[in-house]
């Protein structure tokens, strides 16, 4: 993947995923047992989390936690010193949360809530996409953003996405259904079956398995696996 490009990875429930998003981002639950992360050139193999988030990676939940007593403000402030390393002046940090509130139609008062405490599916996305806007990152995962939100709460995510994008900008969308591509729009579709990529394209790609589905897939490489 190059800066600027939108990469959308397909495939059926229990196809590997998610477990890709966590692996690409260290989480500690997984182990690789085989291949490399590159990133910049780079093997992020050994770093953990928060040094490959300081070097620009960032994954968005598929359910996103809540932490109850933690304001959004505070935890955004202490994210954005951590991955910059360095303490940002108050009054920086507060123009840049309320420009990037702006651009994604936040209200301001969503600042002062608890992270993701008593949040609507809609709101836990918005608040993803809130902490992507602030962390800049140069390359973002959207692990199954759509997932849970109604078409209207799909669409206002989604126009936040295209908001964040820029030419700095990498962004790997994991999901299982065409209706967020839909929205924001990506230049190569890949599906992922059974931990491999067994199939990749252009948008059309996703087009075409919104009428067929996996099932044929499933069925071609289960048949040649057997051969």
């Amino acid at each position: 993947m190059n800066t600027g490009e939108v990469h959308a990875i397909m495939g059926p429930n229990g196809s590997g995923k998610s477990t890709l998003a966590n692996v690409l981002m260290g989480n500690p639950s997984y182990t690789m047992t085989g291949g490399e992360v590159l990133f910049k050139g780079e093997s992020l193999k050994d770093l953990p989390v928060d040094q490959r988030a300081r070097k620009g990676l960032f994954l968005a939940f598929q359910y996103p936690v809540a932490i109850p007593g933690v304001t959004m403000v505070n935890f955004l402030r202490q994210a954005v010193n951590a991955v910059r390393g360095q303490e940002v002046p108050i009054r920086e940090f507060r123009e840049l949360l309320f420009a990037k509130m702006d651009t994604l139609k936040v209200d301001k008062d969503f600042a002062r809530r608890y992270v993701n405490d008593g949040f609507s599916g809609g709101e836990k996305k918005r608040a993803e996409m809130l902490q992507m806007a602030m962390l800049e990152p140069a390359m973002a995962v959207l692990d199954e953003t759509d997932s849970g939100l109604d078409i209207d709460a799909l669409r206002t995510v989604a126009e936040g996405v295209n908001s964040l994008m820029n030419p700095e900008m990498g962004l790997l969308l994991i999901t299982h259904y065409q209706r967020l591509l839909n929205y924001v729009k990506p230049q190569f579709v890949h599906v992922l079956i059974d931990g491999r990529i067994v199939r990749s394209g252009g948008p059309e790609l996703a087009e075409e398995l919104e009428v067929t589905g996996y099932d044929d897939m499933e069925a071609a490489l289960a048949a040649s696996a057997s051969a």
